[in-house]
């Protein structure tokens, strides 16, 4: 499971992966404190992407994609268009 190198390369990616199949796909958020990296990882249990970070300038990115993907896993309209509009 190698980790993406570029923020918006994995953010294509992980909207993609959650817009194909949402039922199957998750989010996972995790944060050590002694190495001080956030990792983001995003799977449906074929395909697993990772993003891991020290930056703190990328919180806030992670935060927002985040953010995101939750509301459109609340939301009960339909997730075809939803991603185009933030």
């Amino acid at each position: 499971m190698p980790y993406y190198q570029t923020w918006e390369e994995f953010a294509r990616a992980a909207e993609k992966l959650y817009l194909a199949d949402p039922m199957k796909v998750r989010v996972v958020l995790k944060y050590r404190h002694c190495d001080g990296n956030l990792c983001m990882k995003v799977t449906d249990d074929a395909v697993c992407l990772q993003y891991k970070t020290d930056q703190a300038q990328d919180v806030k990115k992670i935060e927002k994609l985040h953010g995101k993907l939750m509301r459109l896993m609340v939301s009960k309209e339909s997730h075809s268009g939803a991603m185009e509009t933030d």
